[in-house]
């Protein structure tokens, strides 16, 4: 399975030329790939033996400005009318809650979930890659697209692109044979920034 144009394309601001994209989106055929938005602390739960995925107060959660961040980012999505069927998100609260607030539902996906790791070996990194990947090279069903609400490194395996700030989107778009291409990204703090006539 291979990444075309990762590196390269990834540097796209949306916001660049705002009319192509929202043109784009909206006609559906691209996974957005939304890292969870802002949480209280920046901690590395997935390797604390406390952790459990039941119980959010073993979890980073998400601070007020990352819940009006999720929610303002579900808002535009409905403003813009970028149309998307499937939401899915990793079991942990804080990509849970991103998805809760800005889509109101969403289907849990295991595979976007962290390993047990904070500085991940090769073998761990090519895991992330392994289960991430399949879920970036998904067509969307026709004039729709998907919507991924997960975590860092498990993208940045896939890609090679650390997703930062917490609550960015990524534009991917599946290919044939596997592929995906990562096209662009939007800051969270930039959706209103489409400019609606």
């Amino acid at each position: 399975m291979s990444v075309r144009g990762a590196s390269a394309s990834a540097q796209a601001n949306v916001l660049d030329d705002k009319s192509a994209w929202l043109s784009s989106l909206q006609q559906g055929g691209y996974v957005l790939y939304l890292r969870h938005t802002e949480t209280k602390k920046d901690w590395a739960d997935q390797a604390s033996p406390n952790l459990d995925l039941s119980d959010c107060a073993t979890q980073r959660q998400l601070s007020q400005k990352g819940i009006s961040q999720a929610v303002q980012i579900g808002q535009s999505i409905e403003t813009l009318k970028i149309p998307f069927q499937n939401v899915y998100s990793s079991d942990y609260c804080r990509a849970k809650d991103t998805a809760h607030y800005a889509f109101r539902r969403y289907t849990i996906e295991s595979r976007l979930n962290f390993l047990p790791c904070e500085d991940c070996s090769d073998l761990q990194s090519a895991a992330y890659a392994s289960r991430v990947r399949p879920l970036l090279s998904t067509i969307p069903p026709a004039g729709t697209n998907t919507i991924l609400v997960g975590h860092d490194d498990p993208f940045e395996a896939a890609t090679g692109i650390y997703p930062e700030p917490m609550g960015v989107t990524y534009v991917i778009q599946p290919q044939d044979l596997g592929e995906f291409e990562v096209k662009a990204f939007i800051n969270p703090d930039d959706w209103h920034k489409f400019d609606i006539k």
